[in-house]
């Protein structure tokens, strides 16, 4: 039986050592290891950025050395590539972050948003950061539209829940997230924080997974996910450090 998993993140990547090189995070090694390919075929997909060259070179950047064929589908100004092909090609697919409300309009229009579901189907391991991780779902917080949080609420829905990335490192995120919840413009949310992921196995959360390394115990809880919900009036936020779930 095929399983359909997704990595929902605020991070995926770490700064490297040096010239502002990035490397990949446990939650892309994860997401790697689970396609059970000895050389899994990654694509980058930054419709979120514009495609952004300087965002994607970065990226192809981070596996040096790594036993991954990695590759991209482009948008803009048109695809590079057949995007059902590409994609239905890969064993995991990374999109990027910047607009989800733009990302979610192109996907429509060259039907990327048909393509992403029939990968998941098929078992290909999706995932992604920001946009990348508020697309999958039913809707969360944004910024796409200026410098004020507002509502999404057309997510692709592949997962049953809203989402709230960057949840500790932008002050506006928290807050208009347990109002969407508590009004009913979002169901039950799930919530990263910067350098967090979620791991979804069908439409559940299986797993929280940290980029960082384990820090030495300290009286200050590290990133970590959380669960929003609204029970009797009320909204309820479950912390849930990294870990199975």
């Amino acid at each position: 039986m095929t399983t359909r998993r997704i990595m929902a993140t605020s991070g995926g990547f770490t700064a490297g050592d040096r010239y502002s090189v990035a490397r990949p995070g446990e939650s892309i090694r994860r997401m790697l290891e689970l396609t059970g390919k000895d050389r899994p075929r990654l694509t980058f997909v930054m419709t979120a950025s514009g495609d952004d060259r300087s965002y994607l070179t970065r990226s192809y950047s981070a596996f040096t050395g790594w036993n991954v064929d990695v590759g991209h589908l482009e948008l803009f100004p048109m695809p590079n590539r057949d995007p059902r092909a590409v994609l239905l090609e890969s064993d995991a697919i990374w999109v990027g972050g910047g607009s989800v409300a733009n990302l979610l309009a192109v996907w429509r229009l060259h039907e990327v948003d048909a393509a992403m579901r029939e990968a998941w189907e098929a078992g290909i391991v999706l995932g992604g950061v920001s946009a990348g991780s508020l697309c999958w779902h039913t809707g969360g917080t944004t910024d796409s539209f200026g410098p004020d949080q507002r509502a999404v609420t057309n997510g692709l829905a592949l997962l049953p829940f809203a989402n709230g990335v960057h949840y500790d490192s932008e002050e506006q995120r928290r807050p208009l997230l347990h109002e969407l919840v508590g009004n009913g413009t979002l169901g039950t949310a799930y919530a990263t924080d910067d350098y967090v992921g979620l791991l979804y196995e069908g439409t559940e959360p299986v797993e929280v997974i940290s980029d960082r390394p384990t820090q030495p115990a300290s009286s200050k809880p590290g990133p970590m996910a959380y669960r929003v919900e609204h029970q009797g009036g009320t909204v309820i936020e479950t912390p849930l450090p990294p870990g199975p779930l």
